[in-house]
């Protein structure tokens, strides 16, 4: 694929995939013999995990460790697995973080709309702000 048509697939900028590239998100890409970016399956998988593990909110500096780390061989195992778990332990407290938000959003929302129908607003400690 092209990098068009891969930026047309993933709904990403060509400027995205090729600072992936650049910063060493991602291996360095199949190229025609012309030089021209070639996407190949595997370099789509990078670029679906690059994309996910971005939208999850992890730093650029663990996607390049982790591609090191994969490039060095099956000696790194271990240290690839200890990686990815930190990272999910990190989205485990965002998601309790983001849970907590909602709960305490969905009851003022309550609150609000059963004052729209009751026509009077009821103060609680939870609602001073």
């Amino acid at each position: 694929m092209t990098i068009k048509e891969v930026s047309e697939t993933y709904h990403i900028s060509q400027d995205t995939l090729r600072y992936y590239e650049r910063m060493q998100m991602i291996p360095r890409v199949h190229r025609t013999p012309g030089g021209i970016r070639d996407y190949q399956a595997e370099d789509l998988r990078w670029v679906e995990l690059a994309i996910c593990m971005r939208g999850a909110g992890l730093p650029i500096e663990v996607m390049v460790d982790y591609l090191r780390l994969f490039q060095e061989g099956d000696s790194t195992i271990p240290a690839r697995l200890e990686l990815l778990n930190e990272q999910m332990e990190h989205l485990r407290e965002q998601k309790a973080q983001l849970e907590a938000t909602m709960e305490r959003l969905s009851y003022k929302i309550k609150h609000y709309e059963e004052a729209l129908q009751t026509g009077k607003l009821v103060w609680d400690k939870r609602d001073e702000i």
